[in-house]
């Protein structure tokens, strides 16, 4: 077992130094810049735009004292150190957007200036990374490992060493070789530069996770509002085509010798209504939840606008100040229409006590030729509120009703601080268009 396992390892091994010239190819040899994930958090973004100025500023003194060092301690012809100088400042703001070729420029600055002023350089001077080159290093270096993944970090850190080290080995005369002083430099800027983007890229994922999260919990809401508007309706549409059944078969009892005609149009009408009925209950009554209401809640009737005194004066109880007001003259309304209605100034008055804590709410009631209104606004709260305990559904369960009916729910807060819910539910819910009849084929 042993033995397979060391065989197996060193066919990994064998396979990842084949591996390795394509990998740095792929990894050094480009010209892209890693793009960063998006995180929408403002703390992480504000100071962007502070970093670019320093940087950029960073870079306009790297360039002064490297041209100055250059040629006065490295003695380059004034305009070579100045094409070198203004070269590497320019690579420390590119590394921004483009670190790995600014990478390149550094290093191969660094190659070309280190034998080109070997013969010349006096003893005492750093060698070879200057004090400037060093921080120009270091920060492409943080810049690269920042933009791209800690592999290609690694191997850049490595090739600068390794690149350093045979410099090293070529210099013609002793000088004050500052490779091993300089190493934890660009080793710290690689390390910081990746816990930094690990970071990031944890927040981003984590901002992504919340907004799916967010997707997910309002797609959950929707279905479950929808689920209780459907058994709502189950049980009101089911009363009405249970009280046809019963007129139907009631109905030839009524009249006096009814003919054969009509006794057979009544009872065509009660066994429609029962298979009616039957295949409501089959289709709709799996959206009963048999568990998440008592026994006696699941046969209570739905509540009708005739309940609102009774639903406002528990309000009232609970030590909120409401006032009423009707306008227009009540009358009857589909069945639907007053469960939507009560719903939503049940959930209005519900939300308003949860996030207005001492607010006064008035709930104004129009019944008029066209549909239903309904107005309910609280005052500005006496105080914050409690934070909220769940995801909450309200507002969606509102305008899905009010969607339902072809009616409008609009609401959000008043100019004095409060909240406003205004509805509009037509009183004659509007059919769907009818098909168009399909042509008769020849």
């Amino acid at each position: 077992m042993k033995s397979g396992g060391g065989k197996r390892g060193w066919r990994r091994l064998g396979a990842a130094l084949r591996a390795l010239p394509r990998t740095l190819r792929e990894d050094l040899c480009t010209l892209k810049g890693a793009p960063l994930p998006r995180i929408q958090e403002p703390s992480w973004l504000d100071w962007l735009p502070a970093f670019a100025v320093l940087w950029v500023l960073t870079a306009v003194g790297v360039a002064v004292f490297d041209v100055d060092w250059l040629s006065s301690r490295y003695g380059l012809d004034p305009s070579y150190a100045l094409l070198i100088g203004v070269g590497q400042a320019v690579a420390l703001v590119v590394a921004m957007f483009r670190p790995v070729p600014a990478w390149w420029v550094v290093t191969v600055t660094m190659v070309v200036v280190t034998w080109g002023t070997d013969p010349r350089i006096p003893h005492e001077a750093l060698y070879l990374w200057s004090s400037t080159a060093i921080i120009v290093q270091g920060g492409v270096l943080f810049l690269l490992a920042f933009r791209h993944r800690p592999r290609v970090a690694v191997e850049a850190l490595v090739f600068s060493l390794v690149a350093g080290a045979v410099c090293g080995l070529v210099l013609t005369r002793p000088h004050q070789y500052d490779l091993g002083g300089a190493v934890p430099v660009p080793v710290t800027a690689v390390v910081v530069g990746a816990a930094l983007r690990g970071r990031w890229v944890a927040r981003a994922k984590l901002t992504e996770q919340e907004v799916l999260t967010a997707e997910e919990r309002a797609r959950r809401t929707l279905l479950e509002e929808r689920n209780r508007i459907a058994r709502e309706l189950h049980d009101v549409v089911a009363h009405h085509m249970s009280v046809i059944s019963i007129q139907a078969q009631v109905a030839p009892h009524l009249v006096e010798n009814p003919s054969d005609e009509l006794r057979e149009n009544l009872a065509g009408i009660r066994e429609n209504a029962v298979e009616a009925l039957a295949e409501l209950r089959r289709v709709l009554g799996v959206l009963r939840s048999e568990d998440a209401l008592a026994h006696g809640v699941r046969h209570a009737p739905q509540p009708t606008l005739d309940r609102l005194d009774e639903l406002i004066g528990k309000v009232r109880g609970a030590g909120v100040t409401v006032t009423t007001e009707t306008v227009g003259a009540p009358r009857p309304l589909a069945p639907g229409v007053e469960l939507s209605a009560f719903r939503i100034v049940q959930e209005a008055l519900s939300n308003a006590m949860r996030h207005a804590p001492g607010a006064t709410v008035r709930l104004t009631v129009g019944h008029h030729h066209e549909g239903l209104t309904l107005r309910i606004t609280n005052s500005a709260p006496d105080g914050p509120a409690p934070p909220p305990s769940g995801s909450g559904h309200g507002l969606l369960g509102m305008r899905e009703r009010a969607a339902m009916l072809g009616g409008e729910l609009a609401a959000g807060p008043t100019p004095d601080g409060g909240y406003e819910v205004t509805a509009v539910l037509p009183v004659a819910v509007p059919q769907p268009a009818a098909p168009t009849p399909l042509e008769d084929t020849p």
